[in-house]
């Protein structure tokens, strides 16, 4: 990475819709600005696994299956490098949430295909083999915003070039072309002033998949 080029860490649960559009403005950001992502798995079911008691059924229910395809990413980093998070996330983020299908056993297989890994990693939806690089994954990432957020966080180089993580943004529909890349100009602003922390309102609209 040459010195010109702009490091940005980006934490994902792949069941997360909001933080697959943030992705999506990430690759968008790409295009438009000497940027390169760095993509990192964090885990909704590890955020959560203290406070099930407190939380409805339904949601309990979806963060039993999310186990699935955070394992299988961090698998697949494990065994193949980090270079397949990223393409594999977009795989796997198509068909659950683009298409509406959901993180079941048939979109992880077709996942896998599409970015030409091996379909016996669909096999650590169930194993706990790769949990403790998971959840250390998820562990730097949550660590840099604190445990009352979720996914995703992206962390930009701030003041004095020391690392600054956020929460967010979470913006619908995923920002193309200059809007794209005014916003990312917006959050290195945020990220250099000290002790900046929060814009927030509440929102209105759910994720529209429309344009990705």
């Amino acid at each position: 990475m040459s010195e010109s080029r702009t490091p940005a860490d980006f934490w994902f649960d792949p069941l997360c819709p909001w933080a697959w559009m943030t992705s999506r403005w990430m690759l968008e950001v790409e295009k438009v600005r000497p940027v390169d992502v760095r993509w990192h798995v964090m885990s909704l079911a590890v955020l959560n696994e203290d406070r099930l008691d407190e939380l409805p059924e339904q949601y309990r229910e979806l963060l039993r299956t999310g186990w699935g395809p955070v394992r299988v990413v961090v698998a697949a980093q494990q065994k193949h490098g980090d270079d397949v998070v990223g393409p594999l996330y977009t795989a796997l983020g198509t068909r659950i949430h683009n298409e509406g299908r959901g993180a079941t056993p048939e979109v992880i297989l077709e996942a896998l295909d599409a970015v030409g890994l091996p379909a016996d990693l669909a096999d650590h939806a169930e194993s706990d083999v790769y949990d403790v690089e998971l959840r250390a994954s998820h562990k730097e990432g949550i660590s840099k915003v604190g445990q009352d957020v979720g996914t995703p966080v992206i962390a930009v180089p701030g003041a004095n070039g020391e690392q600054i993580a956020f929460f967010g943004p979470v913006v619908t529909p995923a920002p193309k072309g200059e809007e794209a890349a005014r916003l990312w100009d917006g959050t290195l602003l945020v990220a250099s002033v000290p002790g900046f922390y929060e814009i927030k309102r509440s929102r209105t609209n759910g994720p529209d998949f429309s344009n990705l």
